[in-house]
């Protein structure tokens, strides 16, 4: 969770890594001005948020107006692209890699190096309030459906479609089917190659 000023810049600066984004200079500022990255321009949204609400907010009046008129920018980017993504969910490290359906539960928890696709649906089970806690360096493929209070360990992929109810304990498997279970095994870094 962003907490400081440091943990705000460390997080973009993570984030920026696990998209593949050159470091920031004035000739690649003009060329995302030109570009128009939404997913790029989305993920600075949120961790900006995160951080006006978790700290700027707390410091003094005008920090809780400038949260506002973050927060309706953030919502704003997020109903263009099709996101429902909360704050604090995500450590850093996240990849959002294509606009579209993406629907996550503000109990959710996701660690660091979280490579998510669309038309994924992370939250509770059944009107009961416990949701996922998913581990670091997880990727998640188009389509997944992760609900209920379970854990997902570390080094993790879970298949295009998969249907993920329940919890599974080994690291470094992959998770796919419906119901999903373990059908085989992963090198994580093969997908996530920034790790």
């Amino acid at each position: 969770m962003i907490n400081s000023k440091k943990d705000y810049l460390y997080y973009l600066n993570a984030d920026r890594i696990a998209l593949g984004k050159p470091e920031y200079s004035f000739f690649h500022g003009v060329k995302e001005y030109l570009k128009i990255d939404l997913i790029w321009k989305f993920q600075r949204l949120l961790r900006k948020s995160e951080y006006y609400k978790n700290v700027k907010s707390k410091q003094s009046f005008i920090g809780k107006v400038s949260y506002i008129i973050i927060k309706r920018r953030f919502k704003s980017k997020s109903l263009e692209l099709g996101f429902s993504i909360p704050e604090n969910v995500f450590g850093p490290g996240l990849a959002i890699l294509h606009y579209g359906t993406i629907i996550i539960n503000d109990a959710v928890r996701i660690g660091k190096n979280c490579r998510i696709h669309a038309c994924v649906n992370i939250g509770t089970s059944g009107g009961k309030e416990g949701a996922p806690i998913i581990g670091d360096n997880v990727y998640i493929g188009p389509g997944a459906k992760i609900y209920g209070e379970i854990l997902i360990p570390n080094n993790c992929a879970i298949a295009a479609n998969a249907a993920v109810e329940k919890t599974f304990f080994n690291e470094g498997m992959v998770l796919g089917g419906v119901p999903a279970k373990e059908i085989g095994k992963v090198d994580i870094k093969r997908i996530i190659k920034h790790i």
